[in-house]
Order: structure tokens, then sequence, then C-alpha cells
């Protein structure tokens, strides 16, 4: 039987070139709609979400996210962990206090905002559209921060640049169930043989898809990225602390 739910799912490919045509005032409604709809924790939708359409914070953006592609999306929305909006709603005593300023709450936002993004993703991919979520914002959520103008309690998650797809790119191998899925414990690499074969999976995609072709295992792929300077990002403890979250231990 036909499943297009599945369909979608499974098809799934981040789109980085957009056609010139941006999305609708409706489009935009319906993808944040479809976003709200998605599971929230405690029913207290710790998360919102900012349109970005001025095209100077646009171009910001592309040079905190080294992506200038961005700016030529259809549209580009900005996830946030938000407890700031439920400060306001809630009494001010020394337990709500030390509750919107924990760690669980910090948490709490950043699932609430990921599902939900996640809503969005598949919504808009059941229009015709593509997406790519955004985590290199935190290359200087600082700026981020300041960019747009956000309160304390609140923090910049990812951004998420949709649009109408100008490229249909080949769809990258996932790993084998083997190494992600286990039976009531976590298990070590299950075999070095299934290592191995994804390995080969990913090198012979990476050499025979369309565009930026190159030599590249997943296990090299893993050691580039923790190979990265991890001062890029340093400061994002910081960052947390003086937007008000980690700063009581619970």
């Amino acid at each position: 039987m036909a499943n297009p739910t599945l369909d979608t799912l499974l098809n799934h490919r981040s789109i980085r070139r957009f056609t010139a045509e941006k999305l609708t005032a409706t489009e935009v409604t319906t993808l944040v709609d479809a976003a709200q709809h998605a599971p929230t924790s405690t029913f207290s939708q710790q998360y919102s979400i900012i349109s970005i359409t001025d095209p100077q914070q646009l171009a910001t953006l592309g040079d905190i996210t080294g992506h200038h592609w961005l700016e030529k999306a259809g549209h580009f929305f900005l996830f946030l962990a938000d407890q700031y909006r439920n400060a306001q709603l809630a009494p001010k005593t020394s337990t709500t206090t030390a509750n919107l300023h924990s760690t669980d709450k910090l948490l709490a936002g950043i699932f609430d905002a990921s599902i939900a993004a996640e809503a969005m993703v598949v919504a808009g991919e059941s229009l015709g559209l593509g997406s790519t979520i955004m985590g290199s914002i935190l290359n200087d959520a600082a700026q981020v921060i300041s960019l747009c103008q956000l309160p304390p309690l609140t923090f910049p998650v990812f951004g998420l640049a949709m649009g109408h797809p100008a490229e249909q790119p080949e769809q990258k191998p996932r790993l084998p169930q083997s190494l992600m899925h286990f039976t009531n414990h976590y298990q070590p690499l299950a075999s070095a043989a299934d290592l191995a074969s994804y390995d080969q999976t990913v090198a012979d995609y990476y050499q025979s898809r369309g565009t930026h072709q190159r030599a590249e295992t997943f296990s090299h792929h893993i050691a580039a990225e923790l190979s990265r300077d991890p001062q890029q990002r340093a400061k994002l403890a910081q960052v947390l602390q003086a937007q008000g979250f980690l700063n009581s231990l619970p």
C-alpha cells in the first residue's frame, strides 16, 4: 500500500540551491502551523520561531555561517529555545526562577525547537519544498542574539533555510541499523565488517555523486569533524550563561 508520509521521510535530502521564488505568506503560515502541531514537552511550548526577511540580517547570517546561499532561499526561519515567554506568564517565586534558569528547561526548549523544526521540514517536503537545518549559526551565537534582539532566557538553536529546490542531489547513505539501533542496552561497534562496508558505501557515494566528488569514508568524515578547531564555538557555555541558562545545577 502506498504511504506518502513514509515516502516523504525516506526520500529526504538537504537542499542548498533554491529557485528565486520566495515562499508566500500562506506557505509560511502553513509551515509554522505544522511546526506548532509537533509534540512539545509538558505542553509548555518552550520555543519560538523568527522569520528573517531583512536582506542585511540574512547577509550577516551568511557571514556567520559561511553559507551565503541561505540568502537565496525562499525563506529563512530561526528556531529558538524560549523560556522568556513562560517567565512572563509564571508568578515570580524562587522555585519558578530556579526552574526557568535550569539545565532541564534549557534542554526542554532545545527538544521542543528540534521537534518543531523536523515537523516543518517534513511539511515543507510534502509541499514540494526543500530545506537545510543550519547549526552553523552557532559559529557566533552572541552575534545572532544581538542581531535578532533576543531577550534573556532565549537561545538560537539553529536556522532553517527553505524554498523551492533548484537541485535534486543524490541521497546520502545512512548508517546500517546494526551500528545505531540496539536492544535493551548500548552496543559498541557491533562489527568491523559492518563499518568497513558502510565506509565503502559512503566512499562510492562521494565518488559517484553529480557534484563535489571527493575521496572520503564515513570514518574519515568523523575524524575530520572532530579535528575542527574547538575554539570556534568555545564560548557557547558563556553565551548560554549570559542568556540566563546553566546558572543553577538542576
